[in-house]
């Protein structure tokens, strides 16, 4: 079936969903006699931090890919928040605190980390595999291997964690509601913001009018990032002048997506795909793929999110082959987001969205040859709070199963549109700045900060 979304007054597309952030960047230079590595911490804390790192090791050359395993050391507060900054000395990191409910703000805490070799060659002399420390050692004698994107092989890892709860926030309408206020109140670290279009030709801008730098935009994302915060932009959408379409081929496409990564320092990008010329236009879902696999080659642990329309069983047509085409195209996208509302769901929202969610696992299954909790790994979702455009109704207590649902089978990605309707006005209807259900200000976001 088509999915369809709301219109808003300026004819912009609302929409839902995008994930979000893996934390790594670029390896930085090898120690003499240490391992070194750079590294951005995530909101999703638990028991453990684990993701995928490249680090370099104690040689001038050879780069290796392994997981870091980080233990947060006893009586230190798993809410710690730091700016990314870290010194490295045999087993530990060194992180600077901007605040940690056992640590004072701009105070430092030491995380012990274990390294779990992943390659397919010898680990250097002196790392001990699965526990304790790596140290350095000599640089392997064979041919690093280059690691594999998450949702390119059947032995696929999860997608890595931070900024898995991601609400939409649009600055083009709505009221848009402070975001640092709604931070503070919810304790939401990630937004999804929308919508980057195209100004004219391959040219990104949001809302295809507001530049990257110096807009309204720019300055709340600056604010969020200030906060201990992150975004993920959010390309396309149901309306206006797109990118996929605009830009000649996959690696003008990526360079448009480039200049937005470029201007915010990201960590995830989220590509909505919908609508005629993009999603049902398989020239444009090619181009779209292929761009996302450039983005993933020059940006080392960038997370990479598709989000489309659904089904109340899953994937329609064009979703599943957007899905074997990103496995026949070796995209390494991280999260298959679908949008669950707008799609004759019925009564029970909870329901469908489950049944939904559960049948983009079943096709990512049998695409990529996943296991169940691998592929739900790989599943996302981006609903729609309170009344969506065609009057289905996502109660709070709903959402509130959904996502719990979703984080007990170990989805990639929850979100919703939007923040700026994350505030109450029963009877309303389906309106810009509020939910048409009574709700108080930002209980769908105060949920999703949860997952």
């Amino acid at each position: 079936m088509t999915k369809r979304k709301w219109l808003p007054a300026l004819g912009l597309a609302a929409a839902a969903g995008a994930l979000v952030a893996g934390m790594v960047i670029a390896p930085s230079a090898g120690a003499a006699n240490g391992v070194t590595a750079s590294f951005t911490k995530g909101s999703d804390w638990g028991t453990g931090y684990e993701g995928k790192y490249t680090i370099t090791n104690g040689s001038s050359t050879g780069i290796s890919s392994w997981t870091l395993e980080f233990d947060l050391a006893s009586g230190q507060s798993i809410a710690s928040l730091w700016d990314g900054s870290y010194t490295a000395s045999g087993q530990h990191i060194t992180v600077k605190s901007t605040w940690n409910g056992s640590v004072a703000a701009g105070g430092t805490a030491s995380f012990g980390f274990n390294v779990k070799y992943s390659g397919s060659y010898s680990a250097p002399a002196g790392c001990k595999i699965n526990g304790g420390s790596c140290d350095g050692g000599t640089t392997p004698t064979t041919t690093p291997t280059t690691p594999t994107s998450s949702s390119s092989s059947s032995s696929s890892s999860t997608p890595q964690p931070g900024g898995r709860g991601a609400p939409y926030l649009y600055m083009g309408w709505g009221d848009p509601p402070n975001a640092t206020a709604v931070m503070n109140a919810t304790g939401v670290k990630w937004f999804t913001m929308a919508f980057v279009l195209s100004s004219g030709g391959c040219n990104p801008a949001w809302d295809g009018s507001r530049p990257l730098t110096g807009s309204v935009d720019a300055n709340t994302i600056a604010a969020i990032k200030a906060a201990g915060g992150q975004i993920v932009p959010s390309f396309g959408g149901w309306s206006g002048n797109k990118l996929g379409p605009n830009c000649a081929d996959a690696t003008a496409l990526a360079g448009a997506y480039q200049k937005v990564i470029n201007a915010y320092g990201l960590k995830a990008i989220d590509i909505d795909i919908e609508n005629s010329d993009e999603f049902e236009n398989a020239t444009v879902q090619d181009r779209i793929l292929g761009a996302l696999k450039i983005v993933k080659q020059n940006n080392p642990g960038i997370q990479t999110i598709l989000t489309f329309g659904t089904t109340t069983t899953g994937p329609n047509y064009w979703g599943g082959r957007l899905i074997d085409q990103a496995k026949a195209l070796n995209a390494g996208v991280d999260v298959f987001t679908i949008m669950p509302f707008d799609f004759g769901g019925g009564a029970d929202m909870y329901a469908s969205t489950v049944s939904a969610a559960t049948g983009l696992k079943d096709k990512l299954k049998s695409t990529f040859g996943w296991s169940d909790a691998t592929a739900f790994n790989h599943v996302g979702i981006s609903g729609m709070n309170g009344l969506s455009d065609q009057q289905e109704l996502t109660t709070l207590a709903q959402w509130t199963n959904i996502k719990n649902w979703a984080k007990n089978n170990g989805l990639g990605r929850l979100a919703f549109w939007s923040v700026n309707r994350d505030r109450g006005c029963p009877g309303g209807g389906v309106v810009s700045n509020c939910s048409g259900i009574a709700q108080n200000d930002w209980d769908f976001t105060k949920v999703t900060a949860g997952f």
